[in-house]
């Protein structure tokens, strides 16, 4: 169904634990139709982890979730969150001036704070990187349209953190300490929260219920590198369960590690199948990879993701970019 005439969803929250509570809140991105948020018990009131994306009613969803489960925003006293993509930070403004408490969050949150403080800039900066990657100017210019009439980047307004979310940080619950663990990939600022008795493990979109991968491109040397240490740190912690950004809880967190290290091999296998055709943009090799052809709804996504399986090959030394002639795109070969 087109997505002008999906029915949007609503807040909805459901306890999940005693004293666990998943704050399922509406998206408006086609095949993403929700996130999650997590609210967890802590003495007289809630850590929040996670908020949702600001819009036009996003902040009434968030109550309208909250109220089913018998709580209200007045009741957060921390706000915690995963990382820094809008969907996950956007209405943390909003629920610190209603609620009055903290926002801890990593410090490696430029990616989306210095984009959203000047998105003229950020935009273009995207522009150039997809003409390096060979992306015509007719899509591009359409592209770049669609954003500057989509407005904002889905935040209410930028805050700072007030406390740093890094290895050693802990969060208190009645549930019991939740440790900080940096998981760098999806983005840079990403962390996982572990309970470590429970083996509860809140991994915002480092795991999700179903195998999707996006890795935030052009703020770090190697995403698709950091994300399979990241694998590799969630896999040492042997949770029994997890609370994910999106989707429902899952019990079989061992298999869902294995799913996405697997497939990023397998796309990294397969990127380098494809320029054995020889040296190929970026934009060209998209479509070889997946098997489908670009469209508006996927070029975003899977051109980033490309650019940092390529990136990595070439960190490996596995693969080597050719600069463009006169300005032209860049190509990619084997090494």
């Amino acid at each position: 169904m087109p997505s002008s005439t999906r029915k949007r969803e609503v807040g909805r929250g459901e306890r999940v634990l005693p004293g666990v509570w998943r704050l399922r809140l509406p998206l408006p991105w086609p095949g993403v139709p929700h996130c999650n948020a997590w609210a967890v018990a802590a003495g007289d009131g809630i850590v929040l982890f996670d908020t949702g994306l600001h819009e036009p009613g996003s902040f009434a969803n968030l109550e309208r979730a909250l109220a089913q489960v018998n709580l209200k925003v007045e009741h957060v006293r921390l706000l915690v969150c995963t990382h820094a993509h809008s969907d996950h930070y956007g209405q943390a403004a909003t629920i610190m001036d209603r609620a009055g408490c903290e926002l801890w969050m990593h410090p490696d949150h430029r990616h989306m704070t210095e984009a959203a403080a000047d998105p003229d800039a950020a935009l273009e900066r995207r522009l150039e990187i997809a003409r390096q990657s060979g992306v015509p100017e007719q899509p591009l210019q359409a592209y770049a349209e669609a954003r500057r009439r989509g407005g904002g980047f889905g935040i209410a307004r930028i805050v700072e953190p007030d406390r740093d979310l890094v290895s050693g940080v802990e969060i208190v619950t009645d549930l019991g300490t939740w440790q900080v663990h940096e998981t760098p990939g999806h983005a840079p600022s990403h962390v996982c929260l572990h309970q470590p008795e429970r083996r509860l493990l809140i991994s915002g979109d480092h795991l999700l219920g179903r195998v999707s991968l996006y890795f935030d491109h052009g703020h770090s040397p190697d995403p698709a590198g950091e994300f399979l240490r990241s694998l590799d740190v969630v896999e040492r912690l042997r949770a029994r369960l997890c609370l994910a950004g999106h989707g429902r809880t899952f019990a079989d967190v061992q298999a869902h590690i294995e799913a996405n290290r697997r497939l990023v091999h397998e796309r990294l296998a397969k990127v380098e199948e494809v320029l054995l055709a020889g040296p190929l943009t970026a934009f060209d090799a998209v479509p070889r990879i997946y098997g489908e052809a670009i469209t508006p709804l996927n070029a975003s996504w899977w051109l980033s993701e490309t650019l940092c399986y390529l990136e990595h090959l070439e960190i490996e030394r596995r693969a080597i970019r050719i600069p463009g002639d006169r300005g032209g795109p860049e190509r990619w070969t084997l090494a």
